[in-house]
């Protein structure tokens, strides 16, 4: 299976109809399959009514065989229209589900190429819950479709053929109730689509807010906020109640409506067809059938007024789901990007300009590091050595000047590219709640036990793996809750052995690690770092003293350069740093 889509053909719809149109292409077939079936069986289930008119009338004019034939041939006929349902049923399932499934695929694909700012700016579990409220409108919009508004609008079309061929009084009355309806739930629906957008918004905050407790509880319990965590839930889920309660009461408002438009129309019409009985221009036949088909789609036009909210319902969860979803990608390839070759790993920083939040961070900003030169960043908190990984990374665009890998400027060249070139070491391991194994083979997609038990020796971490219940196959946890902060880190510096990149990033490697594991993993980051261009981030300054420079940033600029015996005796801000140490950690 293709794992790459170009950007061009990431672009997707980002309005309910046209959304609900792309992700129904695959399924176009099974589409028109389910259409014509329920079409079908709409119009068995509708003569199935006048079929009760002919026992009737032969009943009155004592057609004993003929009653007792279509008697018999009434349950077959009745069989056939139930199995045309579940025909159109079995059809629309395809249809149902993969318009699901499909929705998902396309919106995590779109979701996962969105800019490190967006993800930063909004809650993971309110992203999932506005994804799976999209892709689960999808589905419920086909089922409502299928066997809501299609199931019910052919008994209403054909009813008003026979209504009309019976008299055109009739004919017109019914079809006057119909575009009535219609008109009447259309003038209706935006004030409820509206509840209903408010509703789904409120829902995903309710639901970011609490997966951001329970993603956190251990802060939670340590600072004995449990009361006051639920108290903020209890005000959340009492605003979605409120609106809640407001979307649903409304619908029944609408139902209530459509009931006396309903009761309204059927009793003139019904006045109408006994005078018609009574002057014997109509058979009883006939008589009873209408009374027969006026009940059979009296639910169409009670319901109308349900079928119409949940049809905003659905409308407002997509809106809101692909208004917050399908925002134009912050960092996209540009066009006829290349991959990015890397030969010798030169990194240039070439007059950078860069804000963030409106702040300026980079301001003409130059650095050029040779190829396999090891380099440290030091610089109090805000100094911009965490922005400038974020920056080599391209998880922003700058804004002016350029940052060139091997003379290649990493804005021209595909970013799955860029990053496949560059190994992280991050402050904070990121771990998938899944097996240790996993988690190292993150590095590289299939590699043997053998690779993954060779770096995990190399990092220190196969002697604290194989003592744990299922060794390799211990499940982490959610962010990795499993484990201690040095046993994760670990399996990160093993995981960035693993995917043996020609630049490293150190972003505080070692931070996690006591005393003793330190110790025994500087030879293997000793040997990790063999051959490559290497940027390490630290507090803790004892780290970088084997670092060819070590650059001490101050406000994005770069105040001084050189190695440790170099800087530690300039009399500048390094060895002040130096000499401030508390514990080997920089004080800010």
């Amino acid at each position: 299976m293709d794992k790459k889509l170009p950007q061009s053909q990431l672009e997707i719809p980002s309005t309910p109809i046209r959304f609900f149109l792309c992700v129904t292409k695959p399924y176009k077939w099974w589409a028109i399959a389910a259409i014509l079936a329920v079409v079908s069986a709409a119009s068995a289930s509708v003569y199935l009514q006048l079929f009760i008119e002919q026992i009737v009338e032969n009943i009155e004019q004592n057609k004993v065989e003929i009653v007792v034939y279509l008697s018999l041939f009434y349950p077959v006929l009745y069989f056939f229209s139930q199995m045309t349902w579940r025909l159109s049923g079995w059809c629309g399932s395809y249809w149902l589900i993969g318009s699901n499934t499909t929705a998902t695929n396309i919106l995590s694909r779109y979701l996962m190429n969105h800019s490190h700012r967006y993800f930063g700016d909004r809650f993971a579990g309110s992203l999932s819950n506005k994804l799976s409220n999209v892709a689960r409108s999808m589905e419920e919009f086909v089922a409502m479709f299928l066997w809501n508004l299609l199931e019910n609008t052919v008994p209403l079309v054909l009813t008003t053929v026979i209504f009309w061929q019976t008299d055109p009084l009739l004919g017109i009355c019914f079809v006057g109730l119909i575009l009535f309806s219609l008109i009447l739930n259309i003038v209706l629906m935006p004030r409820k689509r509206k509840f209903s957008l408010a509703l789904a918004e409120t829902e995903s905050k309710t639901t970011g807010f609490i997966v951001d407790v329970i993603t956190n509880i251990s802060a939670v319990r340590q600072f004995s906020r449990r009361g006051d965590e639920y108290f903020s839930v209890q005000e959340h889920t009492s605003d979605v109640y409120g609106k809640g309660r407001r979307s649903f009461m409304y619908s029944e408002y609408m139902m209530i409506v459509n009931s006396v438009v309903f009761a309204g129309f059927t009793l003139f019409m019904f006045m109408v067809l006994s005078n018609m009985w009574a002057a014997g221009e109509v058979s009883s036949g006939r008589f009873v059938s209408f009374i027969l088909l006026t009940t059979y789609t009296s639910g169409t036009f009670v319901m109308l007024g349900r079928i119409v909210s949940q049809v905003a319902k659905m409308y407002g969860q997509a809106e809101d789901g692909l208004n917050e979803l399908t925002v134009s990608h912050e960092v996209v390839d540009i066009g006829g990007a290349k991959e990015l070759m890397v030969n010798s790993s030169t990194i240039d920083w070439k007059s950078v300009g860069f804000k963030y939040e409106g702040q300026k961070v980079f301001d003409d900003f130059n650095l050029s590091i040779a190829a396999g030169q090891r380099i440290g960043l030091v610089g109090h908190s805000g100094a911009g050595k965490t922005t400038f990984v974020s920056l080599l990374l391209r998880q922003h665009d700058i804004e002016s000047g350029s940052i060139k890998i091997d003379e290649q400027n990493i804005a021209e060249v595909k970013q799955d590219s860029l990053r496949k070139a560059i190994a992280v070491v991050p402050q904070e391991p990121l771990l998938f709640h899944r097996t240790i194994r996993e988690n190292i083979a993150y590095g590289k997609p299939g590699a043997t036990d053998d690779e993954i038990i060779e770096v995990a020796k190399k990092a220190q971490a196969h002697n604290f793996i194989t003592a744990l219940p299922d060794s390799y196959d211990t499940m982490v946890g959610e962010r990795g809750v499993k484990l201690s902060g040095g046993q994760k880190q670990r399996v990160a510096i093993a995981r960035a052995m693993l995917k043996d990149a020609p630049i490293l990033v150190l972003d505080e490697a070692t931070s996690a690690l006591d005393s003793e594991s330190e110790v025994l993993i500087q030879q293997a980051l000793e040997n990790l770092m063999e051959g490559r261009t290497v940027i390490a981030v630290a507090h803790r300054l004892s780290t970088l003293r084997k670092m060819d420079r070590i650059i001490v940033m101050e406000e994005g600029s770069i105040i001084e350069d050189g190695n440790h015996e170099q800087l530690s005796k300039a009399g500048g801000v390094y060895e002040a740093l130096w000499n401030h140490q508390a514990g080997g950690f920089l004080q800010d």
